[in-house]
């Protein structure tokens, strides 16, 4: 009897001496992991309100930029109630679905809420990052139209035929901020929730394999 053989014997040996889960003990296991990430996902979504709502507390500078608009100052308590509102809206939801998640009793139904948990996650990222998008975009207009600043550049480039030139570079700035912006926030937010929702995802194909 060769080398490989006798492996393959003591290997047969232990697994039958390993303690067999049943589908209740296997089922037990993921819906405990789930209903952590999910815990999780709910403590971590307060702590990113909290985090936003003391950014935003921090004073600015009299000098500030921002602070020479009177339109962009109302736009900008405005995105922010309306930031507040969405993001206390999907802590209530991701609340709500971590008490789903504690209350099934059945591997299919707990299969129905890590989507439905998924699918709230992914709504609230882009959320988020279309309300940064249209934030951008209503600083832009504010620059371009409104800002004295840039309507003398302009003034000057009218002077030299070339006044297209000045809203050009400031629409291509603004471009290269929004998908900078975009791509920063995408990684904030894969850091955040992407680690617990690639963790739910393989608790639901083992689900799926335990249902075959």
């Amino acid at each position: 009897m060769d080398e490989l053989e006798l492996l393959k014997k003591d290997w047969q040996k232990k697994e039958q001496e390993l303690p067999k889960l049943s589908y209740e003990d296997i089922y037990k296991m993921i819906w405990k992991k789930s209903s952590s990430f999910v815990k999780w996902i709910f403590y971590i979504s307060i702590a990113e309100f909290v985090f936003w709502f003391a950014l935003n507390r921090i004073p600015q500078s009299s000098d500030d930029v921002f602070d020479q608009s009177k339109y962009l100052n109302q736009i900008d308590l405005g995105l922010e109630i309306v930031s507040y509102a969405i993001m206390i809206f999907f802590i209530i939801k991701f609340y709500i679905n971590f008490k789903k998640i504690n209350a099934t009793d059945s591997s299919k139904k707990l299969m129905e809420n890590i989507l439905k948990v998924h699918k709230t996650v992914k709504t609230y990222v882009w959320f988020s990052i279309g309300l940064f998008i249209v934030a951008l975009l209503l600083f832009f207009v504010d620059m371009v139209i409104i800002e004295p600043e840039l309507s003398d550049l302009a003034t000057k480039a009218e002077g030299a035929n070339q006044p297209w030139l000045i809203y050009l570079m400031s629409a291509l700035v603004f471009l290269a901020l929004i998908g900078v912006t975009c791509g920063i926030l995408w990684l904030f937010y894969r850091l955040l929730y992407g680690i617990l929702l690639k963790r739910l995802k393989q608790n639901y194909k083992e689900l799926k394999k335990l249902e075959v």
